[in-house]
């Protein structure tokens, strides 16, 4: 009788065992929270970007091309990795409130037309401090006024949309100086904004925590029952 209880002991704890790996499983995407995005705000900001091709420190380098693009009236092809300053003024020794880091592309045969992909990274304000929105657009540079998309961000512009509104200040041979003039609607209380109590992303392991806890209980019961 003493080995009999020992089996079953041990045939217990193998399928508690088996049920709490299984019950753990597949826990990773298949969380479904309600969620509001709360109150909105929309911040308006204006500075001036410097995309510097030429000199001894660029801030715009190409770093591919197609095998036409030397041939090609718009550079079709070419690829330019930046990181370019973006200054509160049309000088670029006034003062630096962040920096634009990503990539564009020409992306026109016929028309000198760029697509853009970057980050613009806020320095310059401690309540912006680390904040990003990201821009994803077409860029048709020999337009004096565009609009580039803005479709997201980070920090206290989580959330965000909007559009940039960009003007040629100036242009120097390759190198441009441009005025962005940002509208951005995001969450009013910026990084806190939007967030439910089960935040998106965030597994929730309430129920894993119940089914532990019920598979334990169930687990002493059936100890006690065969120690008696």
């Amino acid at each position: 009788m003493g080995a009999m209880k020992i089996f079953s002991f041990l045939a217990v704890a193998m399928v508690l065992s088996m049920s709490h790996s299984q019950a753990q499983e597949g826990n990773w995407g298949d969380e479904s929270v309600p969620y509001t995005m709360g109150p909105e705000k929309m911040t308006k900001l204006r500075f001036y970007f410097h995309d510097i091709i030429t000199g001894k420190n660029p801030t715009a380098v190409q770093i591919a091309q197609a095998t036409g693009t030397n041939s090609s009236a718009t550079m079709f092809g070419a690829l330019m990795m930046i990181d370019d300053p973006l200054t509160e003024g049309p000088d670029p020794n006034s003062r630096l409130v962040g920096r634009a880091q990503g990539f564009y592309g020409s992306a026109g045969q016929n028309e000198l037309a760029l697509i853009l992909g970057m980050s613009l990274v806020f320095t310059g304000n401690e309540k912006f401090n680390g904040s990003t929105i990201s821009v994803l657009s077409r860029n048709p540079v020999m337009k004096t006024e565009r609009e580039f998309a803005i479709v997201g961000g980070t920090g206290y512009f989580q959330f965000a949309r909007g559009y940039i509104s960009a003007k040629t200040y100036s242009l120097v041979g390759p190198n441009a100086v441009v005025e962005y003039n940002c509208t951005i609607v995001h969450p009013r209380s910026g990084l806190e904004a939007g967030k439910s109590n089960s935040s998106p992303g965030k597994s929730d392991s309430s129920s894993g925590s119940q089914i532990s806890l019920g598979s334990n209980l169930v687990f002493v019961s059936i100890i006690a029952f065969i120690l008696q």
